[in-house]
């Protein structure tokens, strides 16, 4: 009798091990997420711990897969591709949504933040808010803001010291309407060229320099060619962590609750890191050579008083506005 039992026991045990062989593997949701960026990018770093935080948060069944260096397109590329929910993610500068979304191109006027509390304080309340859903109706949903720094001029040929040296000159600028005005307010040629086709447009002369932040100057090797770098600091353009609005509502609200925290981690760590990412490469350029240059930034204020005046009655007025308030209501709390 104990022999049956403890073979019936075996045979129980065996059947239980077939049973759970049998069991369906549990299900992973993949999101694919492309963007434009080297991968030693402190944006691609954020975006890795995102894939990580998501992977926890859900327990493994939600991961991200991770496309870098414009291997599926250059940002507008990305953006159509969202569009159709082709491509679950992607970073893209608030200027290369602004055809898509015209209230986006705010961020390419010139010298509206007083520095870098003012545009937080912007991102982080009502108005970044309202601008994140205002990509809705473009069947794009924004998670959050990462940090860009601010753009400033670099140049093959001449230092920039004051808008005068921009003169005949031409300047590489983001697919924006917005950004070419801004260059030539300044007296610039504005010249719109990809970003992965930049370092061969500068190397044969196409144009004379361009203007992004510090990290991007260095990881895009630029300052092989460009060794003139002014910091006059003229637009704070935020990158955008977008999701594809049919891609994010074929997800379970417990699957969008995942999603959106781990963006947020993501978003947390890239703030942090930005500034010190900033600082290292501030360093690398001028070890390779490259005169950073600090300009008197009024003369360059002073130029583009007259597109800020023009933008006043336009649809952009009022978030200008909005976003001047918010600088007078932080400097009358310091004083």
């Amino acid at each position: 009798m104990r022999t049956i039992t403890r073979r019936a026991s075996g045979l129980l045990l065996v059947a239980a091990a077939l049973l759970i062989g049998c069991k369906p593997q549990q299900e992973v949701t993949t999101l694919r997420l492309a963007h434009a960026l080297d991968q030693e990018h402190v944006v691609h770093k954020a975006m890795v711990l995102m894939g990580e935080r998501l992977a926890h948060y859900s327990n493994g069944t939600m991961q991200i897969e991770i496309y870098s260096g414009g291997q599926l397109g250059n940002e507008r590329e990305l953006v159509e591709l969202l569009q159709i929910g082709s491509l679950a993610m992607t970073k893209v500068s608030a200027s290369s949504v602004e055809s898509f979304v015209p209230q986006m191109r705010v961020f390419s006027v010139p010298y509206i933040f007083n520095d870098n509390a003012h545009l937080w304080q912007v991102l982080n309340g009502k108005t970044g808010t309202e601008l994140l859903m205002a990509l809705q109706p473009a069947r794009l949903r924004g998670l959050g803001y990462y940090d860009a720094g601010s753009r400033s001029f670099y140049s093959t040929n001449t230092e920039i010291n004051t808008p005068a040296d921009l003169r005949g000159k031409k300047f590489r600028v983001l697919a924006s309407q917005t950004a070419v005005r801004m260059v030539e307010e300044l007296g610039g040629a504005a010249t719109p060229v990809d970003w992965g086709e930049l370092y061969t447009a500068l190397q044969q002369g196409v144009v004379d320099g361009a203007e992004n932040n510090p990290p991007s100057f260095y990881l895009s090797r630029h300052y092989e060619l460009s060794k003139y770098y002014t910091l006059d600091e003229h637009t704070a353009v935020p990158d955008v962590l977008i999701v594809s609005l049919p891609v994010w509502q074929d997800l379970t609200p417990q699957q969008q609750e995942w999603l959106q925290r781990a963006a947020n981690d993501s978003i947390v760590y890239q703030r942090e890191a930005w500034q010190q990412s900033s600082d290292e490469a501030l360093a690398a350029v001028k070890a390779a050579g490259v005169k950073v240059i600090y300009p008197d930034k009024q003369p360059f204020r002073d130029a583009v008083a007259p597109f800020h005046q023009s933008l006043q009655q336009t649809d952009i007025g009022p978030l200008l506005q909005q976003i001047a308030d918010i600088g007078a209501q932080m400097e009358a709390k310091n004083d």
